[in-house]
């Protein structure tokens, strides 16, 4: 009878402590931050591809809405981002047999000036950059999407990491 009892407060005193995790990483005080500006990227890349710009300010605003509580506003906030496309690159990888290239790398770079309004000793201004290779049979027009949108999501990841999650 000893044994169920202590097993019982044992059991009790066990599910009423609870540790809990959370993996999108944010470490916001939200009871002094409240809202990020996300301005949009332009793109300043000497070869330009049209939807890059858009789709990269909306990757970063969409994974900030998705992974913390913080109001996204264009321009004013606590937290605030910006920055632009500085290069979209296409370069010759390795050489086949026939001397041709038989892959090409597609390197995106953006410029990022984080301000934190709050602890202006968070801010700071930093480059990114990610890259996808792709056979070199293969049109650029025919894969840019798909391996804007990878590279897009690694940028935008590492950004987030850099500014909230201090990963």
């Amino acid at each position: 009878m000893k044994k169920i009892v202590i097993i019982g407060i044992l059991g009790m005193v066990l599910s009423s402590c609870a540790i809990s995790y959370k993996f999108n990483g944010a470490s916001i005080d939200y009871a002094t931050t409240h809202n990020i500006s996300i301005a949009d990227f332009p793109n300043m890349a000497a070869l330009v591809y049209a939807p890059l710009s858009q789709d990269l300010s909306e990757g970063i605003r969409d994974l900030f809405a998705r992974q913390t509580r913080l109001e996204i506003l264009r321009k004013g906030g606590q937290l605030e981002l910006e920055g632009e496309i500085t290069g979209y690159d296409l370069a010759n990888m390795s050489i086949a047999a026939d001397s041709y290239a038989a892959e090409t790398k597609l390197t995106i770079t953006v410029r990022v000036r984080f301000t934190n309004n709050i602890n202006p000793d968070e801010s700071f201004e930093k480059t990114y950059t990610a890259y996808q290779t792709f056979d070199s049979n293969q049109l650029l027009t025919d894969v840019q999407d798909e391996l804007c949108a990878t590279m897009i999501t690694e940028i935008a990841e590492s950004i987030y990491n850099d500014t909230v999650a201090k990963w």
